[in-house]
């Protein structure tokens, strides 16, 4: 797919991190960029900067993701790309001793839904609302391509450590959908793929203690650094031109594989 002028795109988690680098880079190839963000002030400095659209959304809400995407298509027509990076879960360990009551406790079923809600049926929220959207579109090349999907799943979603069982499985969870969907909207000409970032050098990452932060670094093989936003953004803006990749998870991860914890 060609991205310029023409190609309208929508970025979630567009205010900062990896979704703030792609959006960048979207915008930088000519792309018509909206923002679906809930830092609303972060989420209008970056699409002023790139001169995108600000959408103050909830990704958990069904109403207010659909209100961004009457929002977004109101000012730049149907979205040809969709980028989704926003997400919400919890932490913890299927059991973990519970000093107060001196016994082990369970992770709550209602802490475990709730990451499965803010990844991985925010993810089919999101892509299947976009792909009924690129559906009724004029393909934009020979192809018949209507639409690009890129999903962000995490090497979590293979190497989950400890305390991530919410975080991991959601995030297989996402690996998960790639494929059914690439297939279901096969005749539709829309592709559907996922990035699996490694450790990258994000705004929450960056809140580390330094020596947490030479220890990452150093466990990555090549190159012995945190990703950069830019890497994902690059790596995600080639999914989006590149027709023919369709129905892959691709580790962005410098080689790296999580040990336990």
């Amino acid at each position: 797919m060609k991205i310029d002028s023409t190609t309208p795109a929508i970025v979630t988690g567009g205010a900062s991190g990896l979704g703030r680098a792609t959006a960048e880079a979207l915008a930088a190839a000519g792309a018509k960029v909206a923002i679906f963000d809930v830092n609303a002030q972060a989420g209008e400095e970056v699409a002023k900067a790139i001169g995108g659209l600000f959408c103050n959304v909830d990704i958990t809400s069904e109403d207010s993701v659909l209100a961004g995407f009457e929002k977004a298509r109101a000012a730049h027509g149907q979205e040809r790309v969709l980028v989704h990076c926003a997400m919400t879960s919890r932490r913890g360990k299927t059991l973990a001793f519970d000093k107060e009551a001196g016994k082990l406790k369970r992770l709550s079923t209602e802490d475990y839904i709730y990451g499965v809600n803010g990844i991985l049926v925010a993810s089919y929220r999101l892509a299947s609302i976009a792909a009924e959207g690129m559906a009724a579109a004029e393909p934009v090349n020979e192809d018949g391509e209507r639409g690009a999907i890129i999903l962000t799943a995490s090497v979590a979603a293979q190497d989950g450590q400890i305390g991530q069982v919410i975080y991991g499985s959601a995030k297989a969870g996402v690996n998960g959908l790639v494929l059914p969907l690439a297939r279901d909207l096969m005749d539709l000409g829309i592709r559907v793929n996922s990035i699996m970032p490694g450790i990258f050098a994000t705004p929450l990452m960056l809140g580390a203690k330094q020596n947490v932060l030479d220890s990452l670094s150093a466990s990555v093989p090549f190159p012995k650094r945190l990703g950069k936003p830019e890497e994902f953004a690059s790596l995600a803006l080639e999914l989006a031109r590149n027709t023919y990749f369709n129905g892959q998870c691709l580790r962005l991860d410098g080689a790296i594989r999580m040990a336990p914890r």
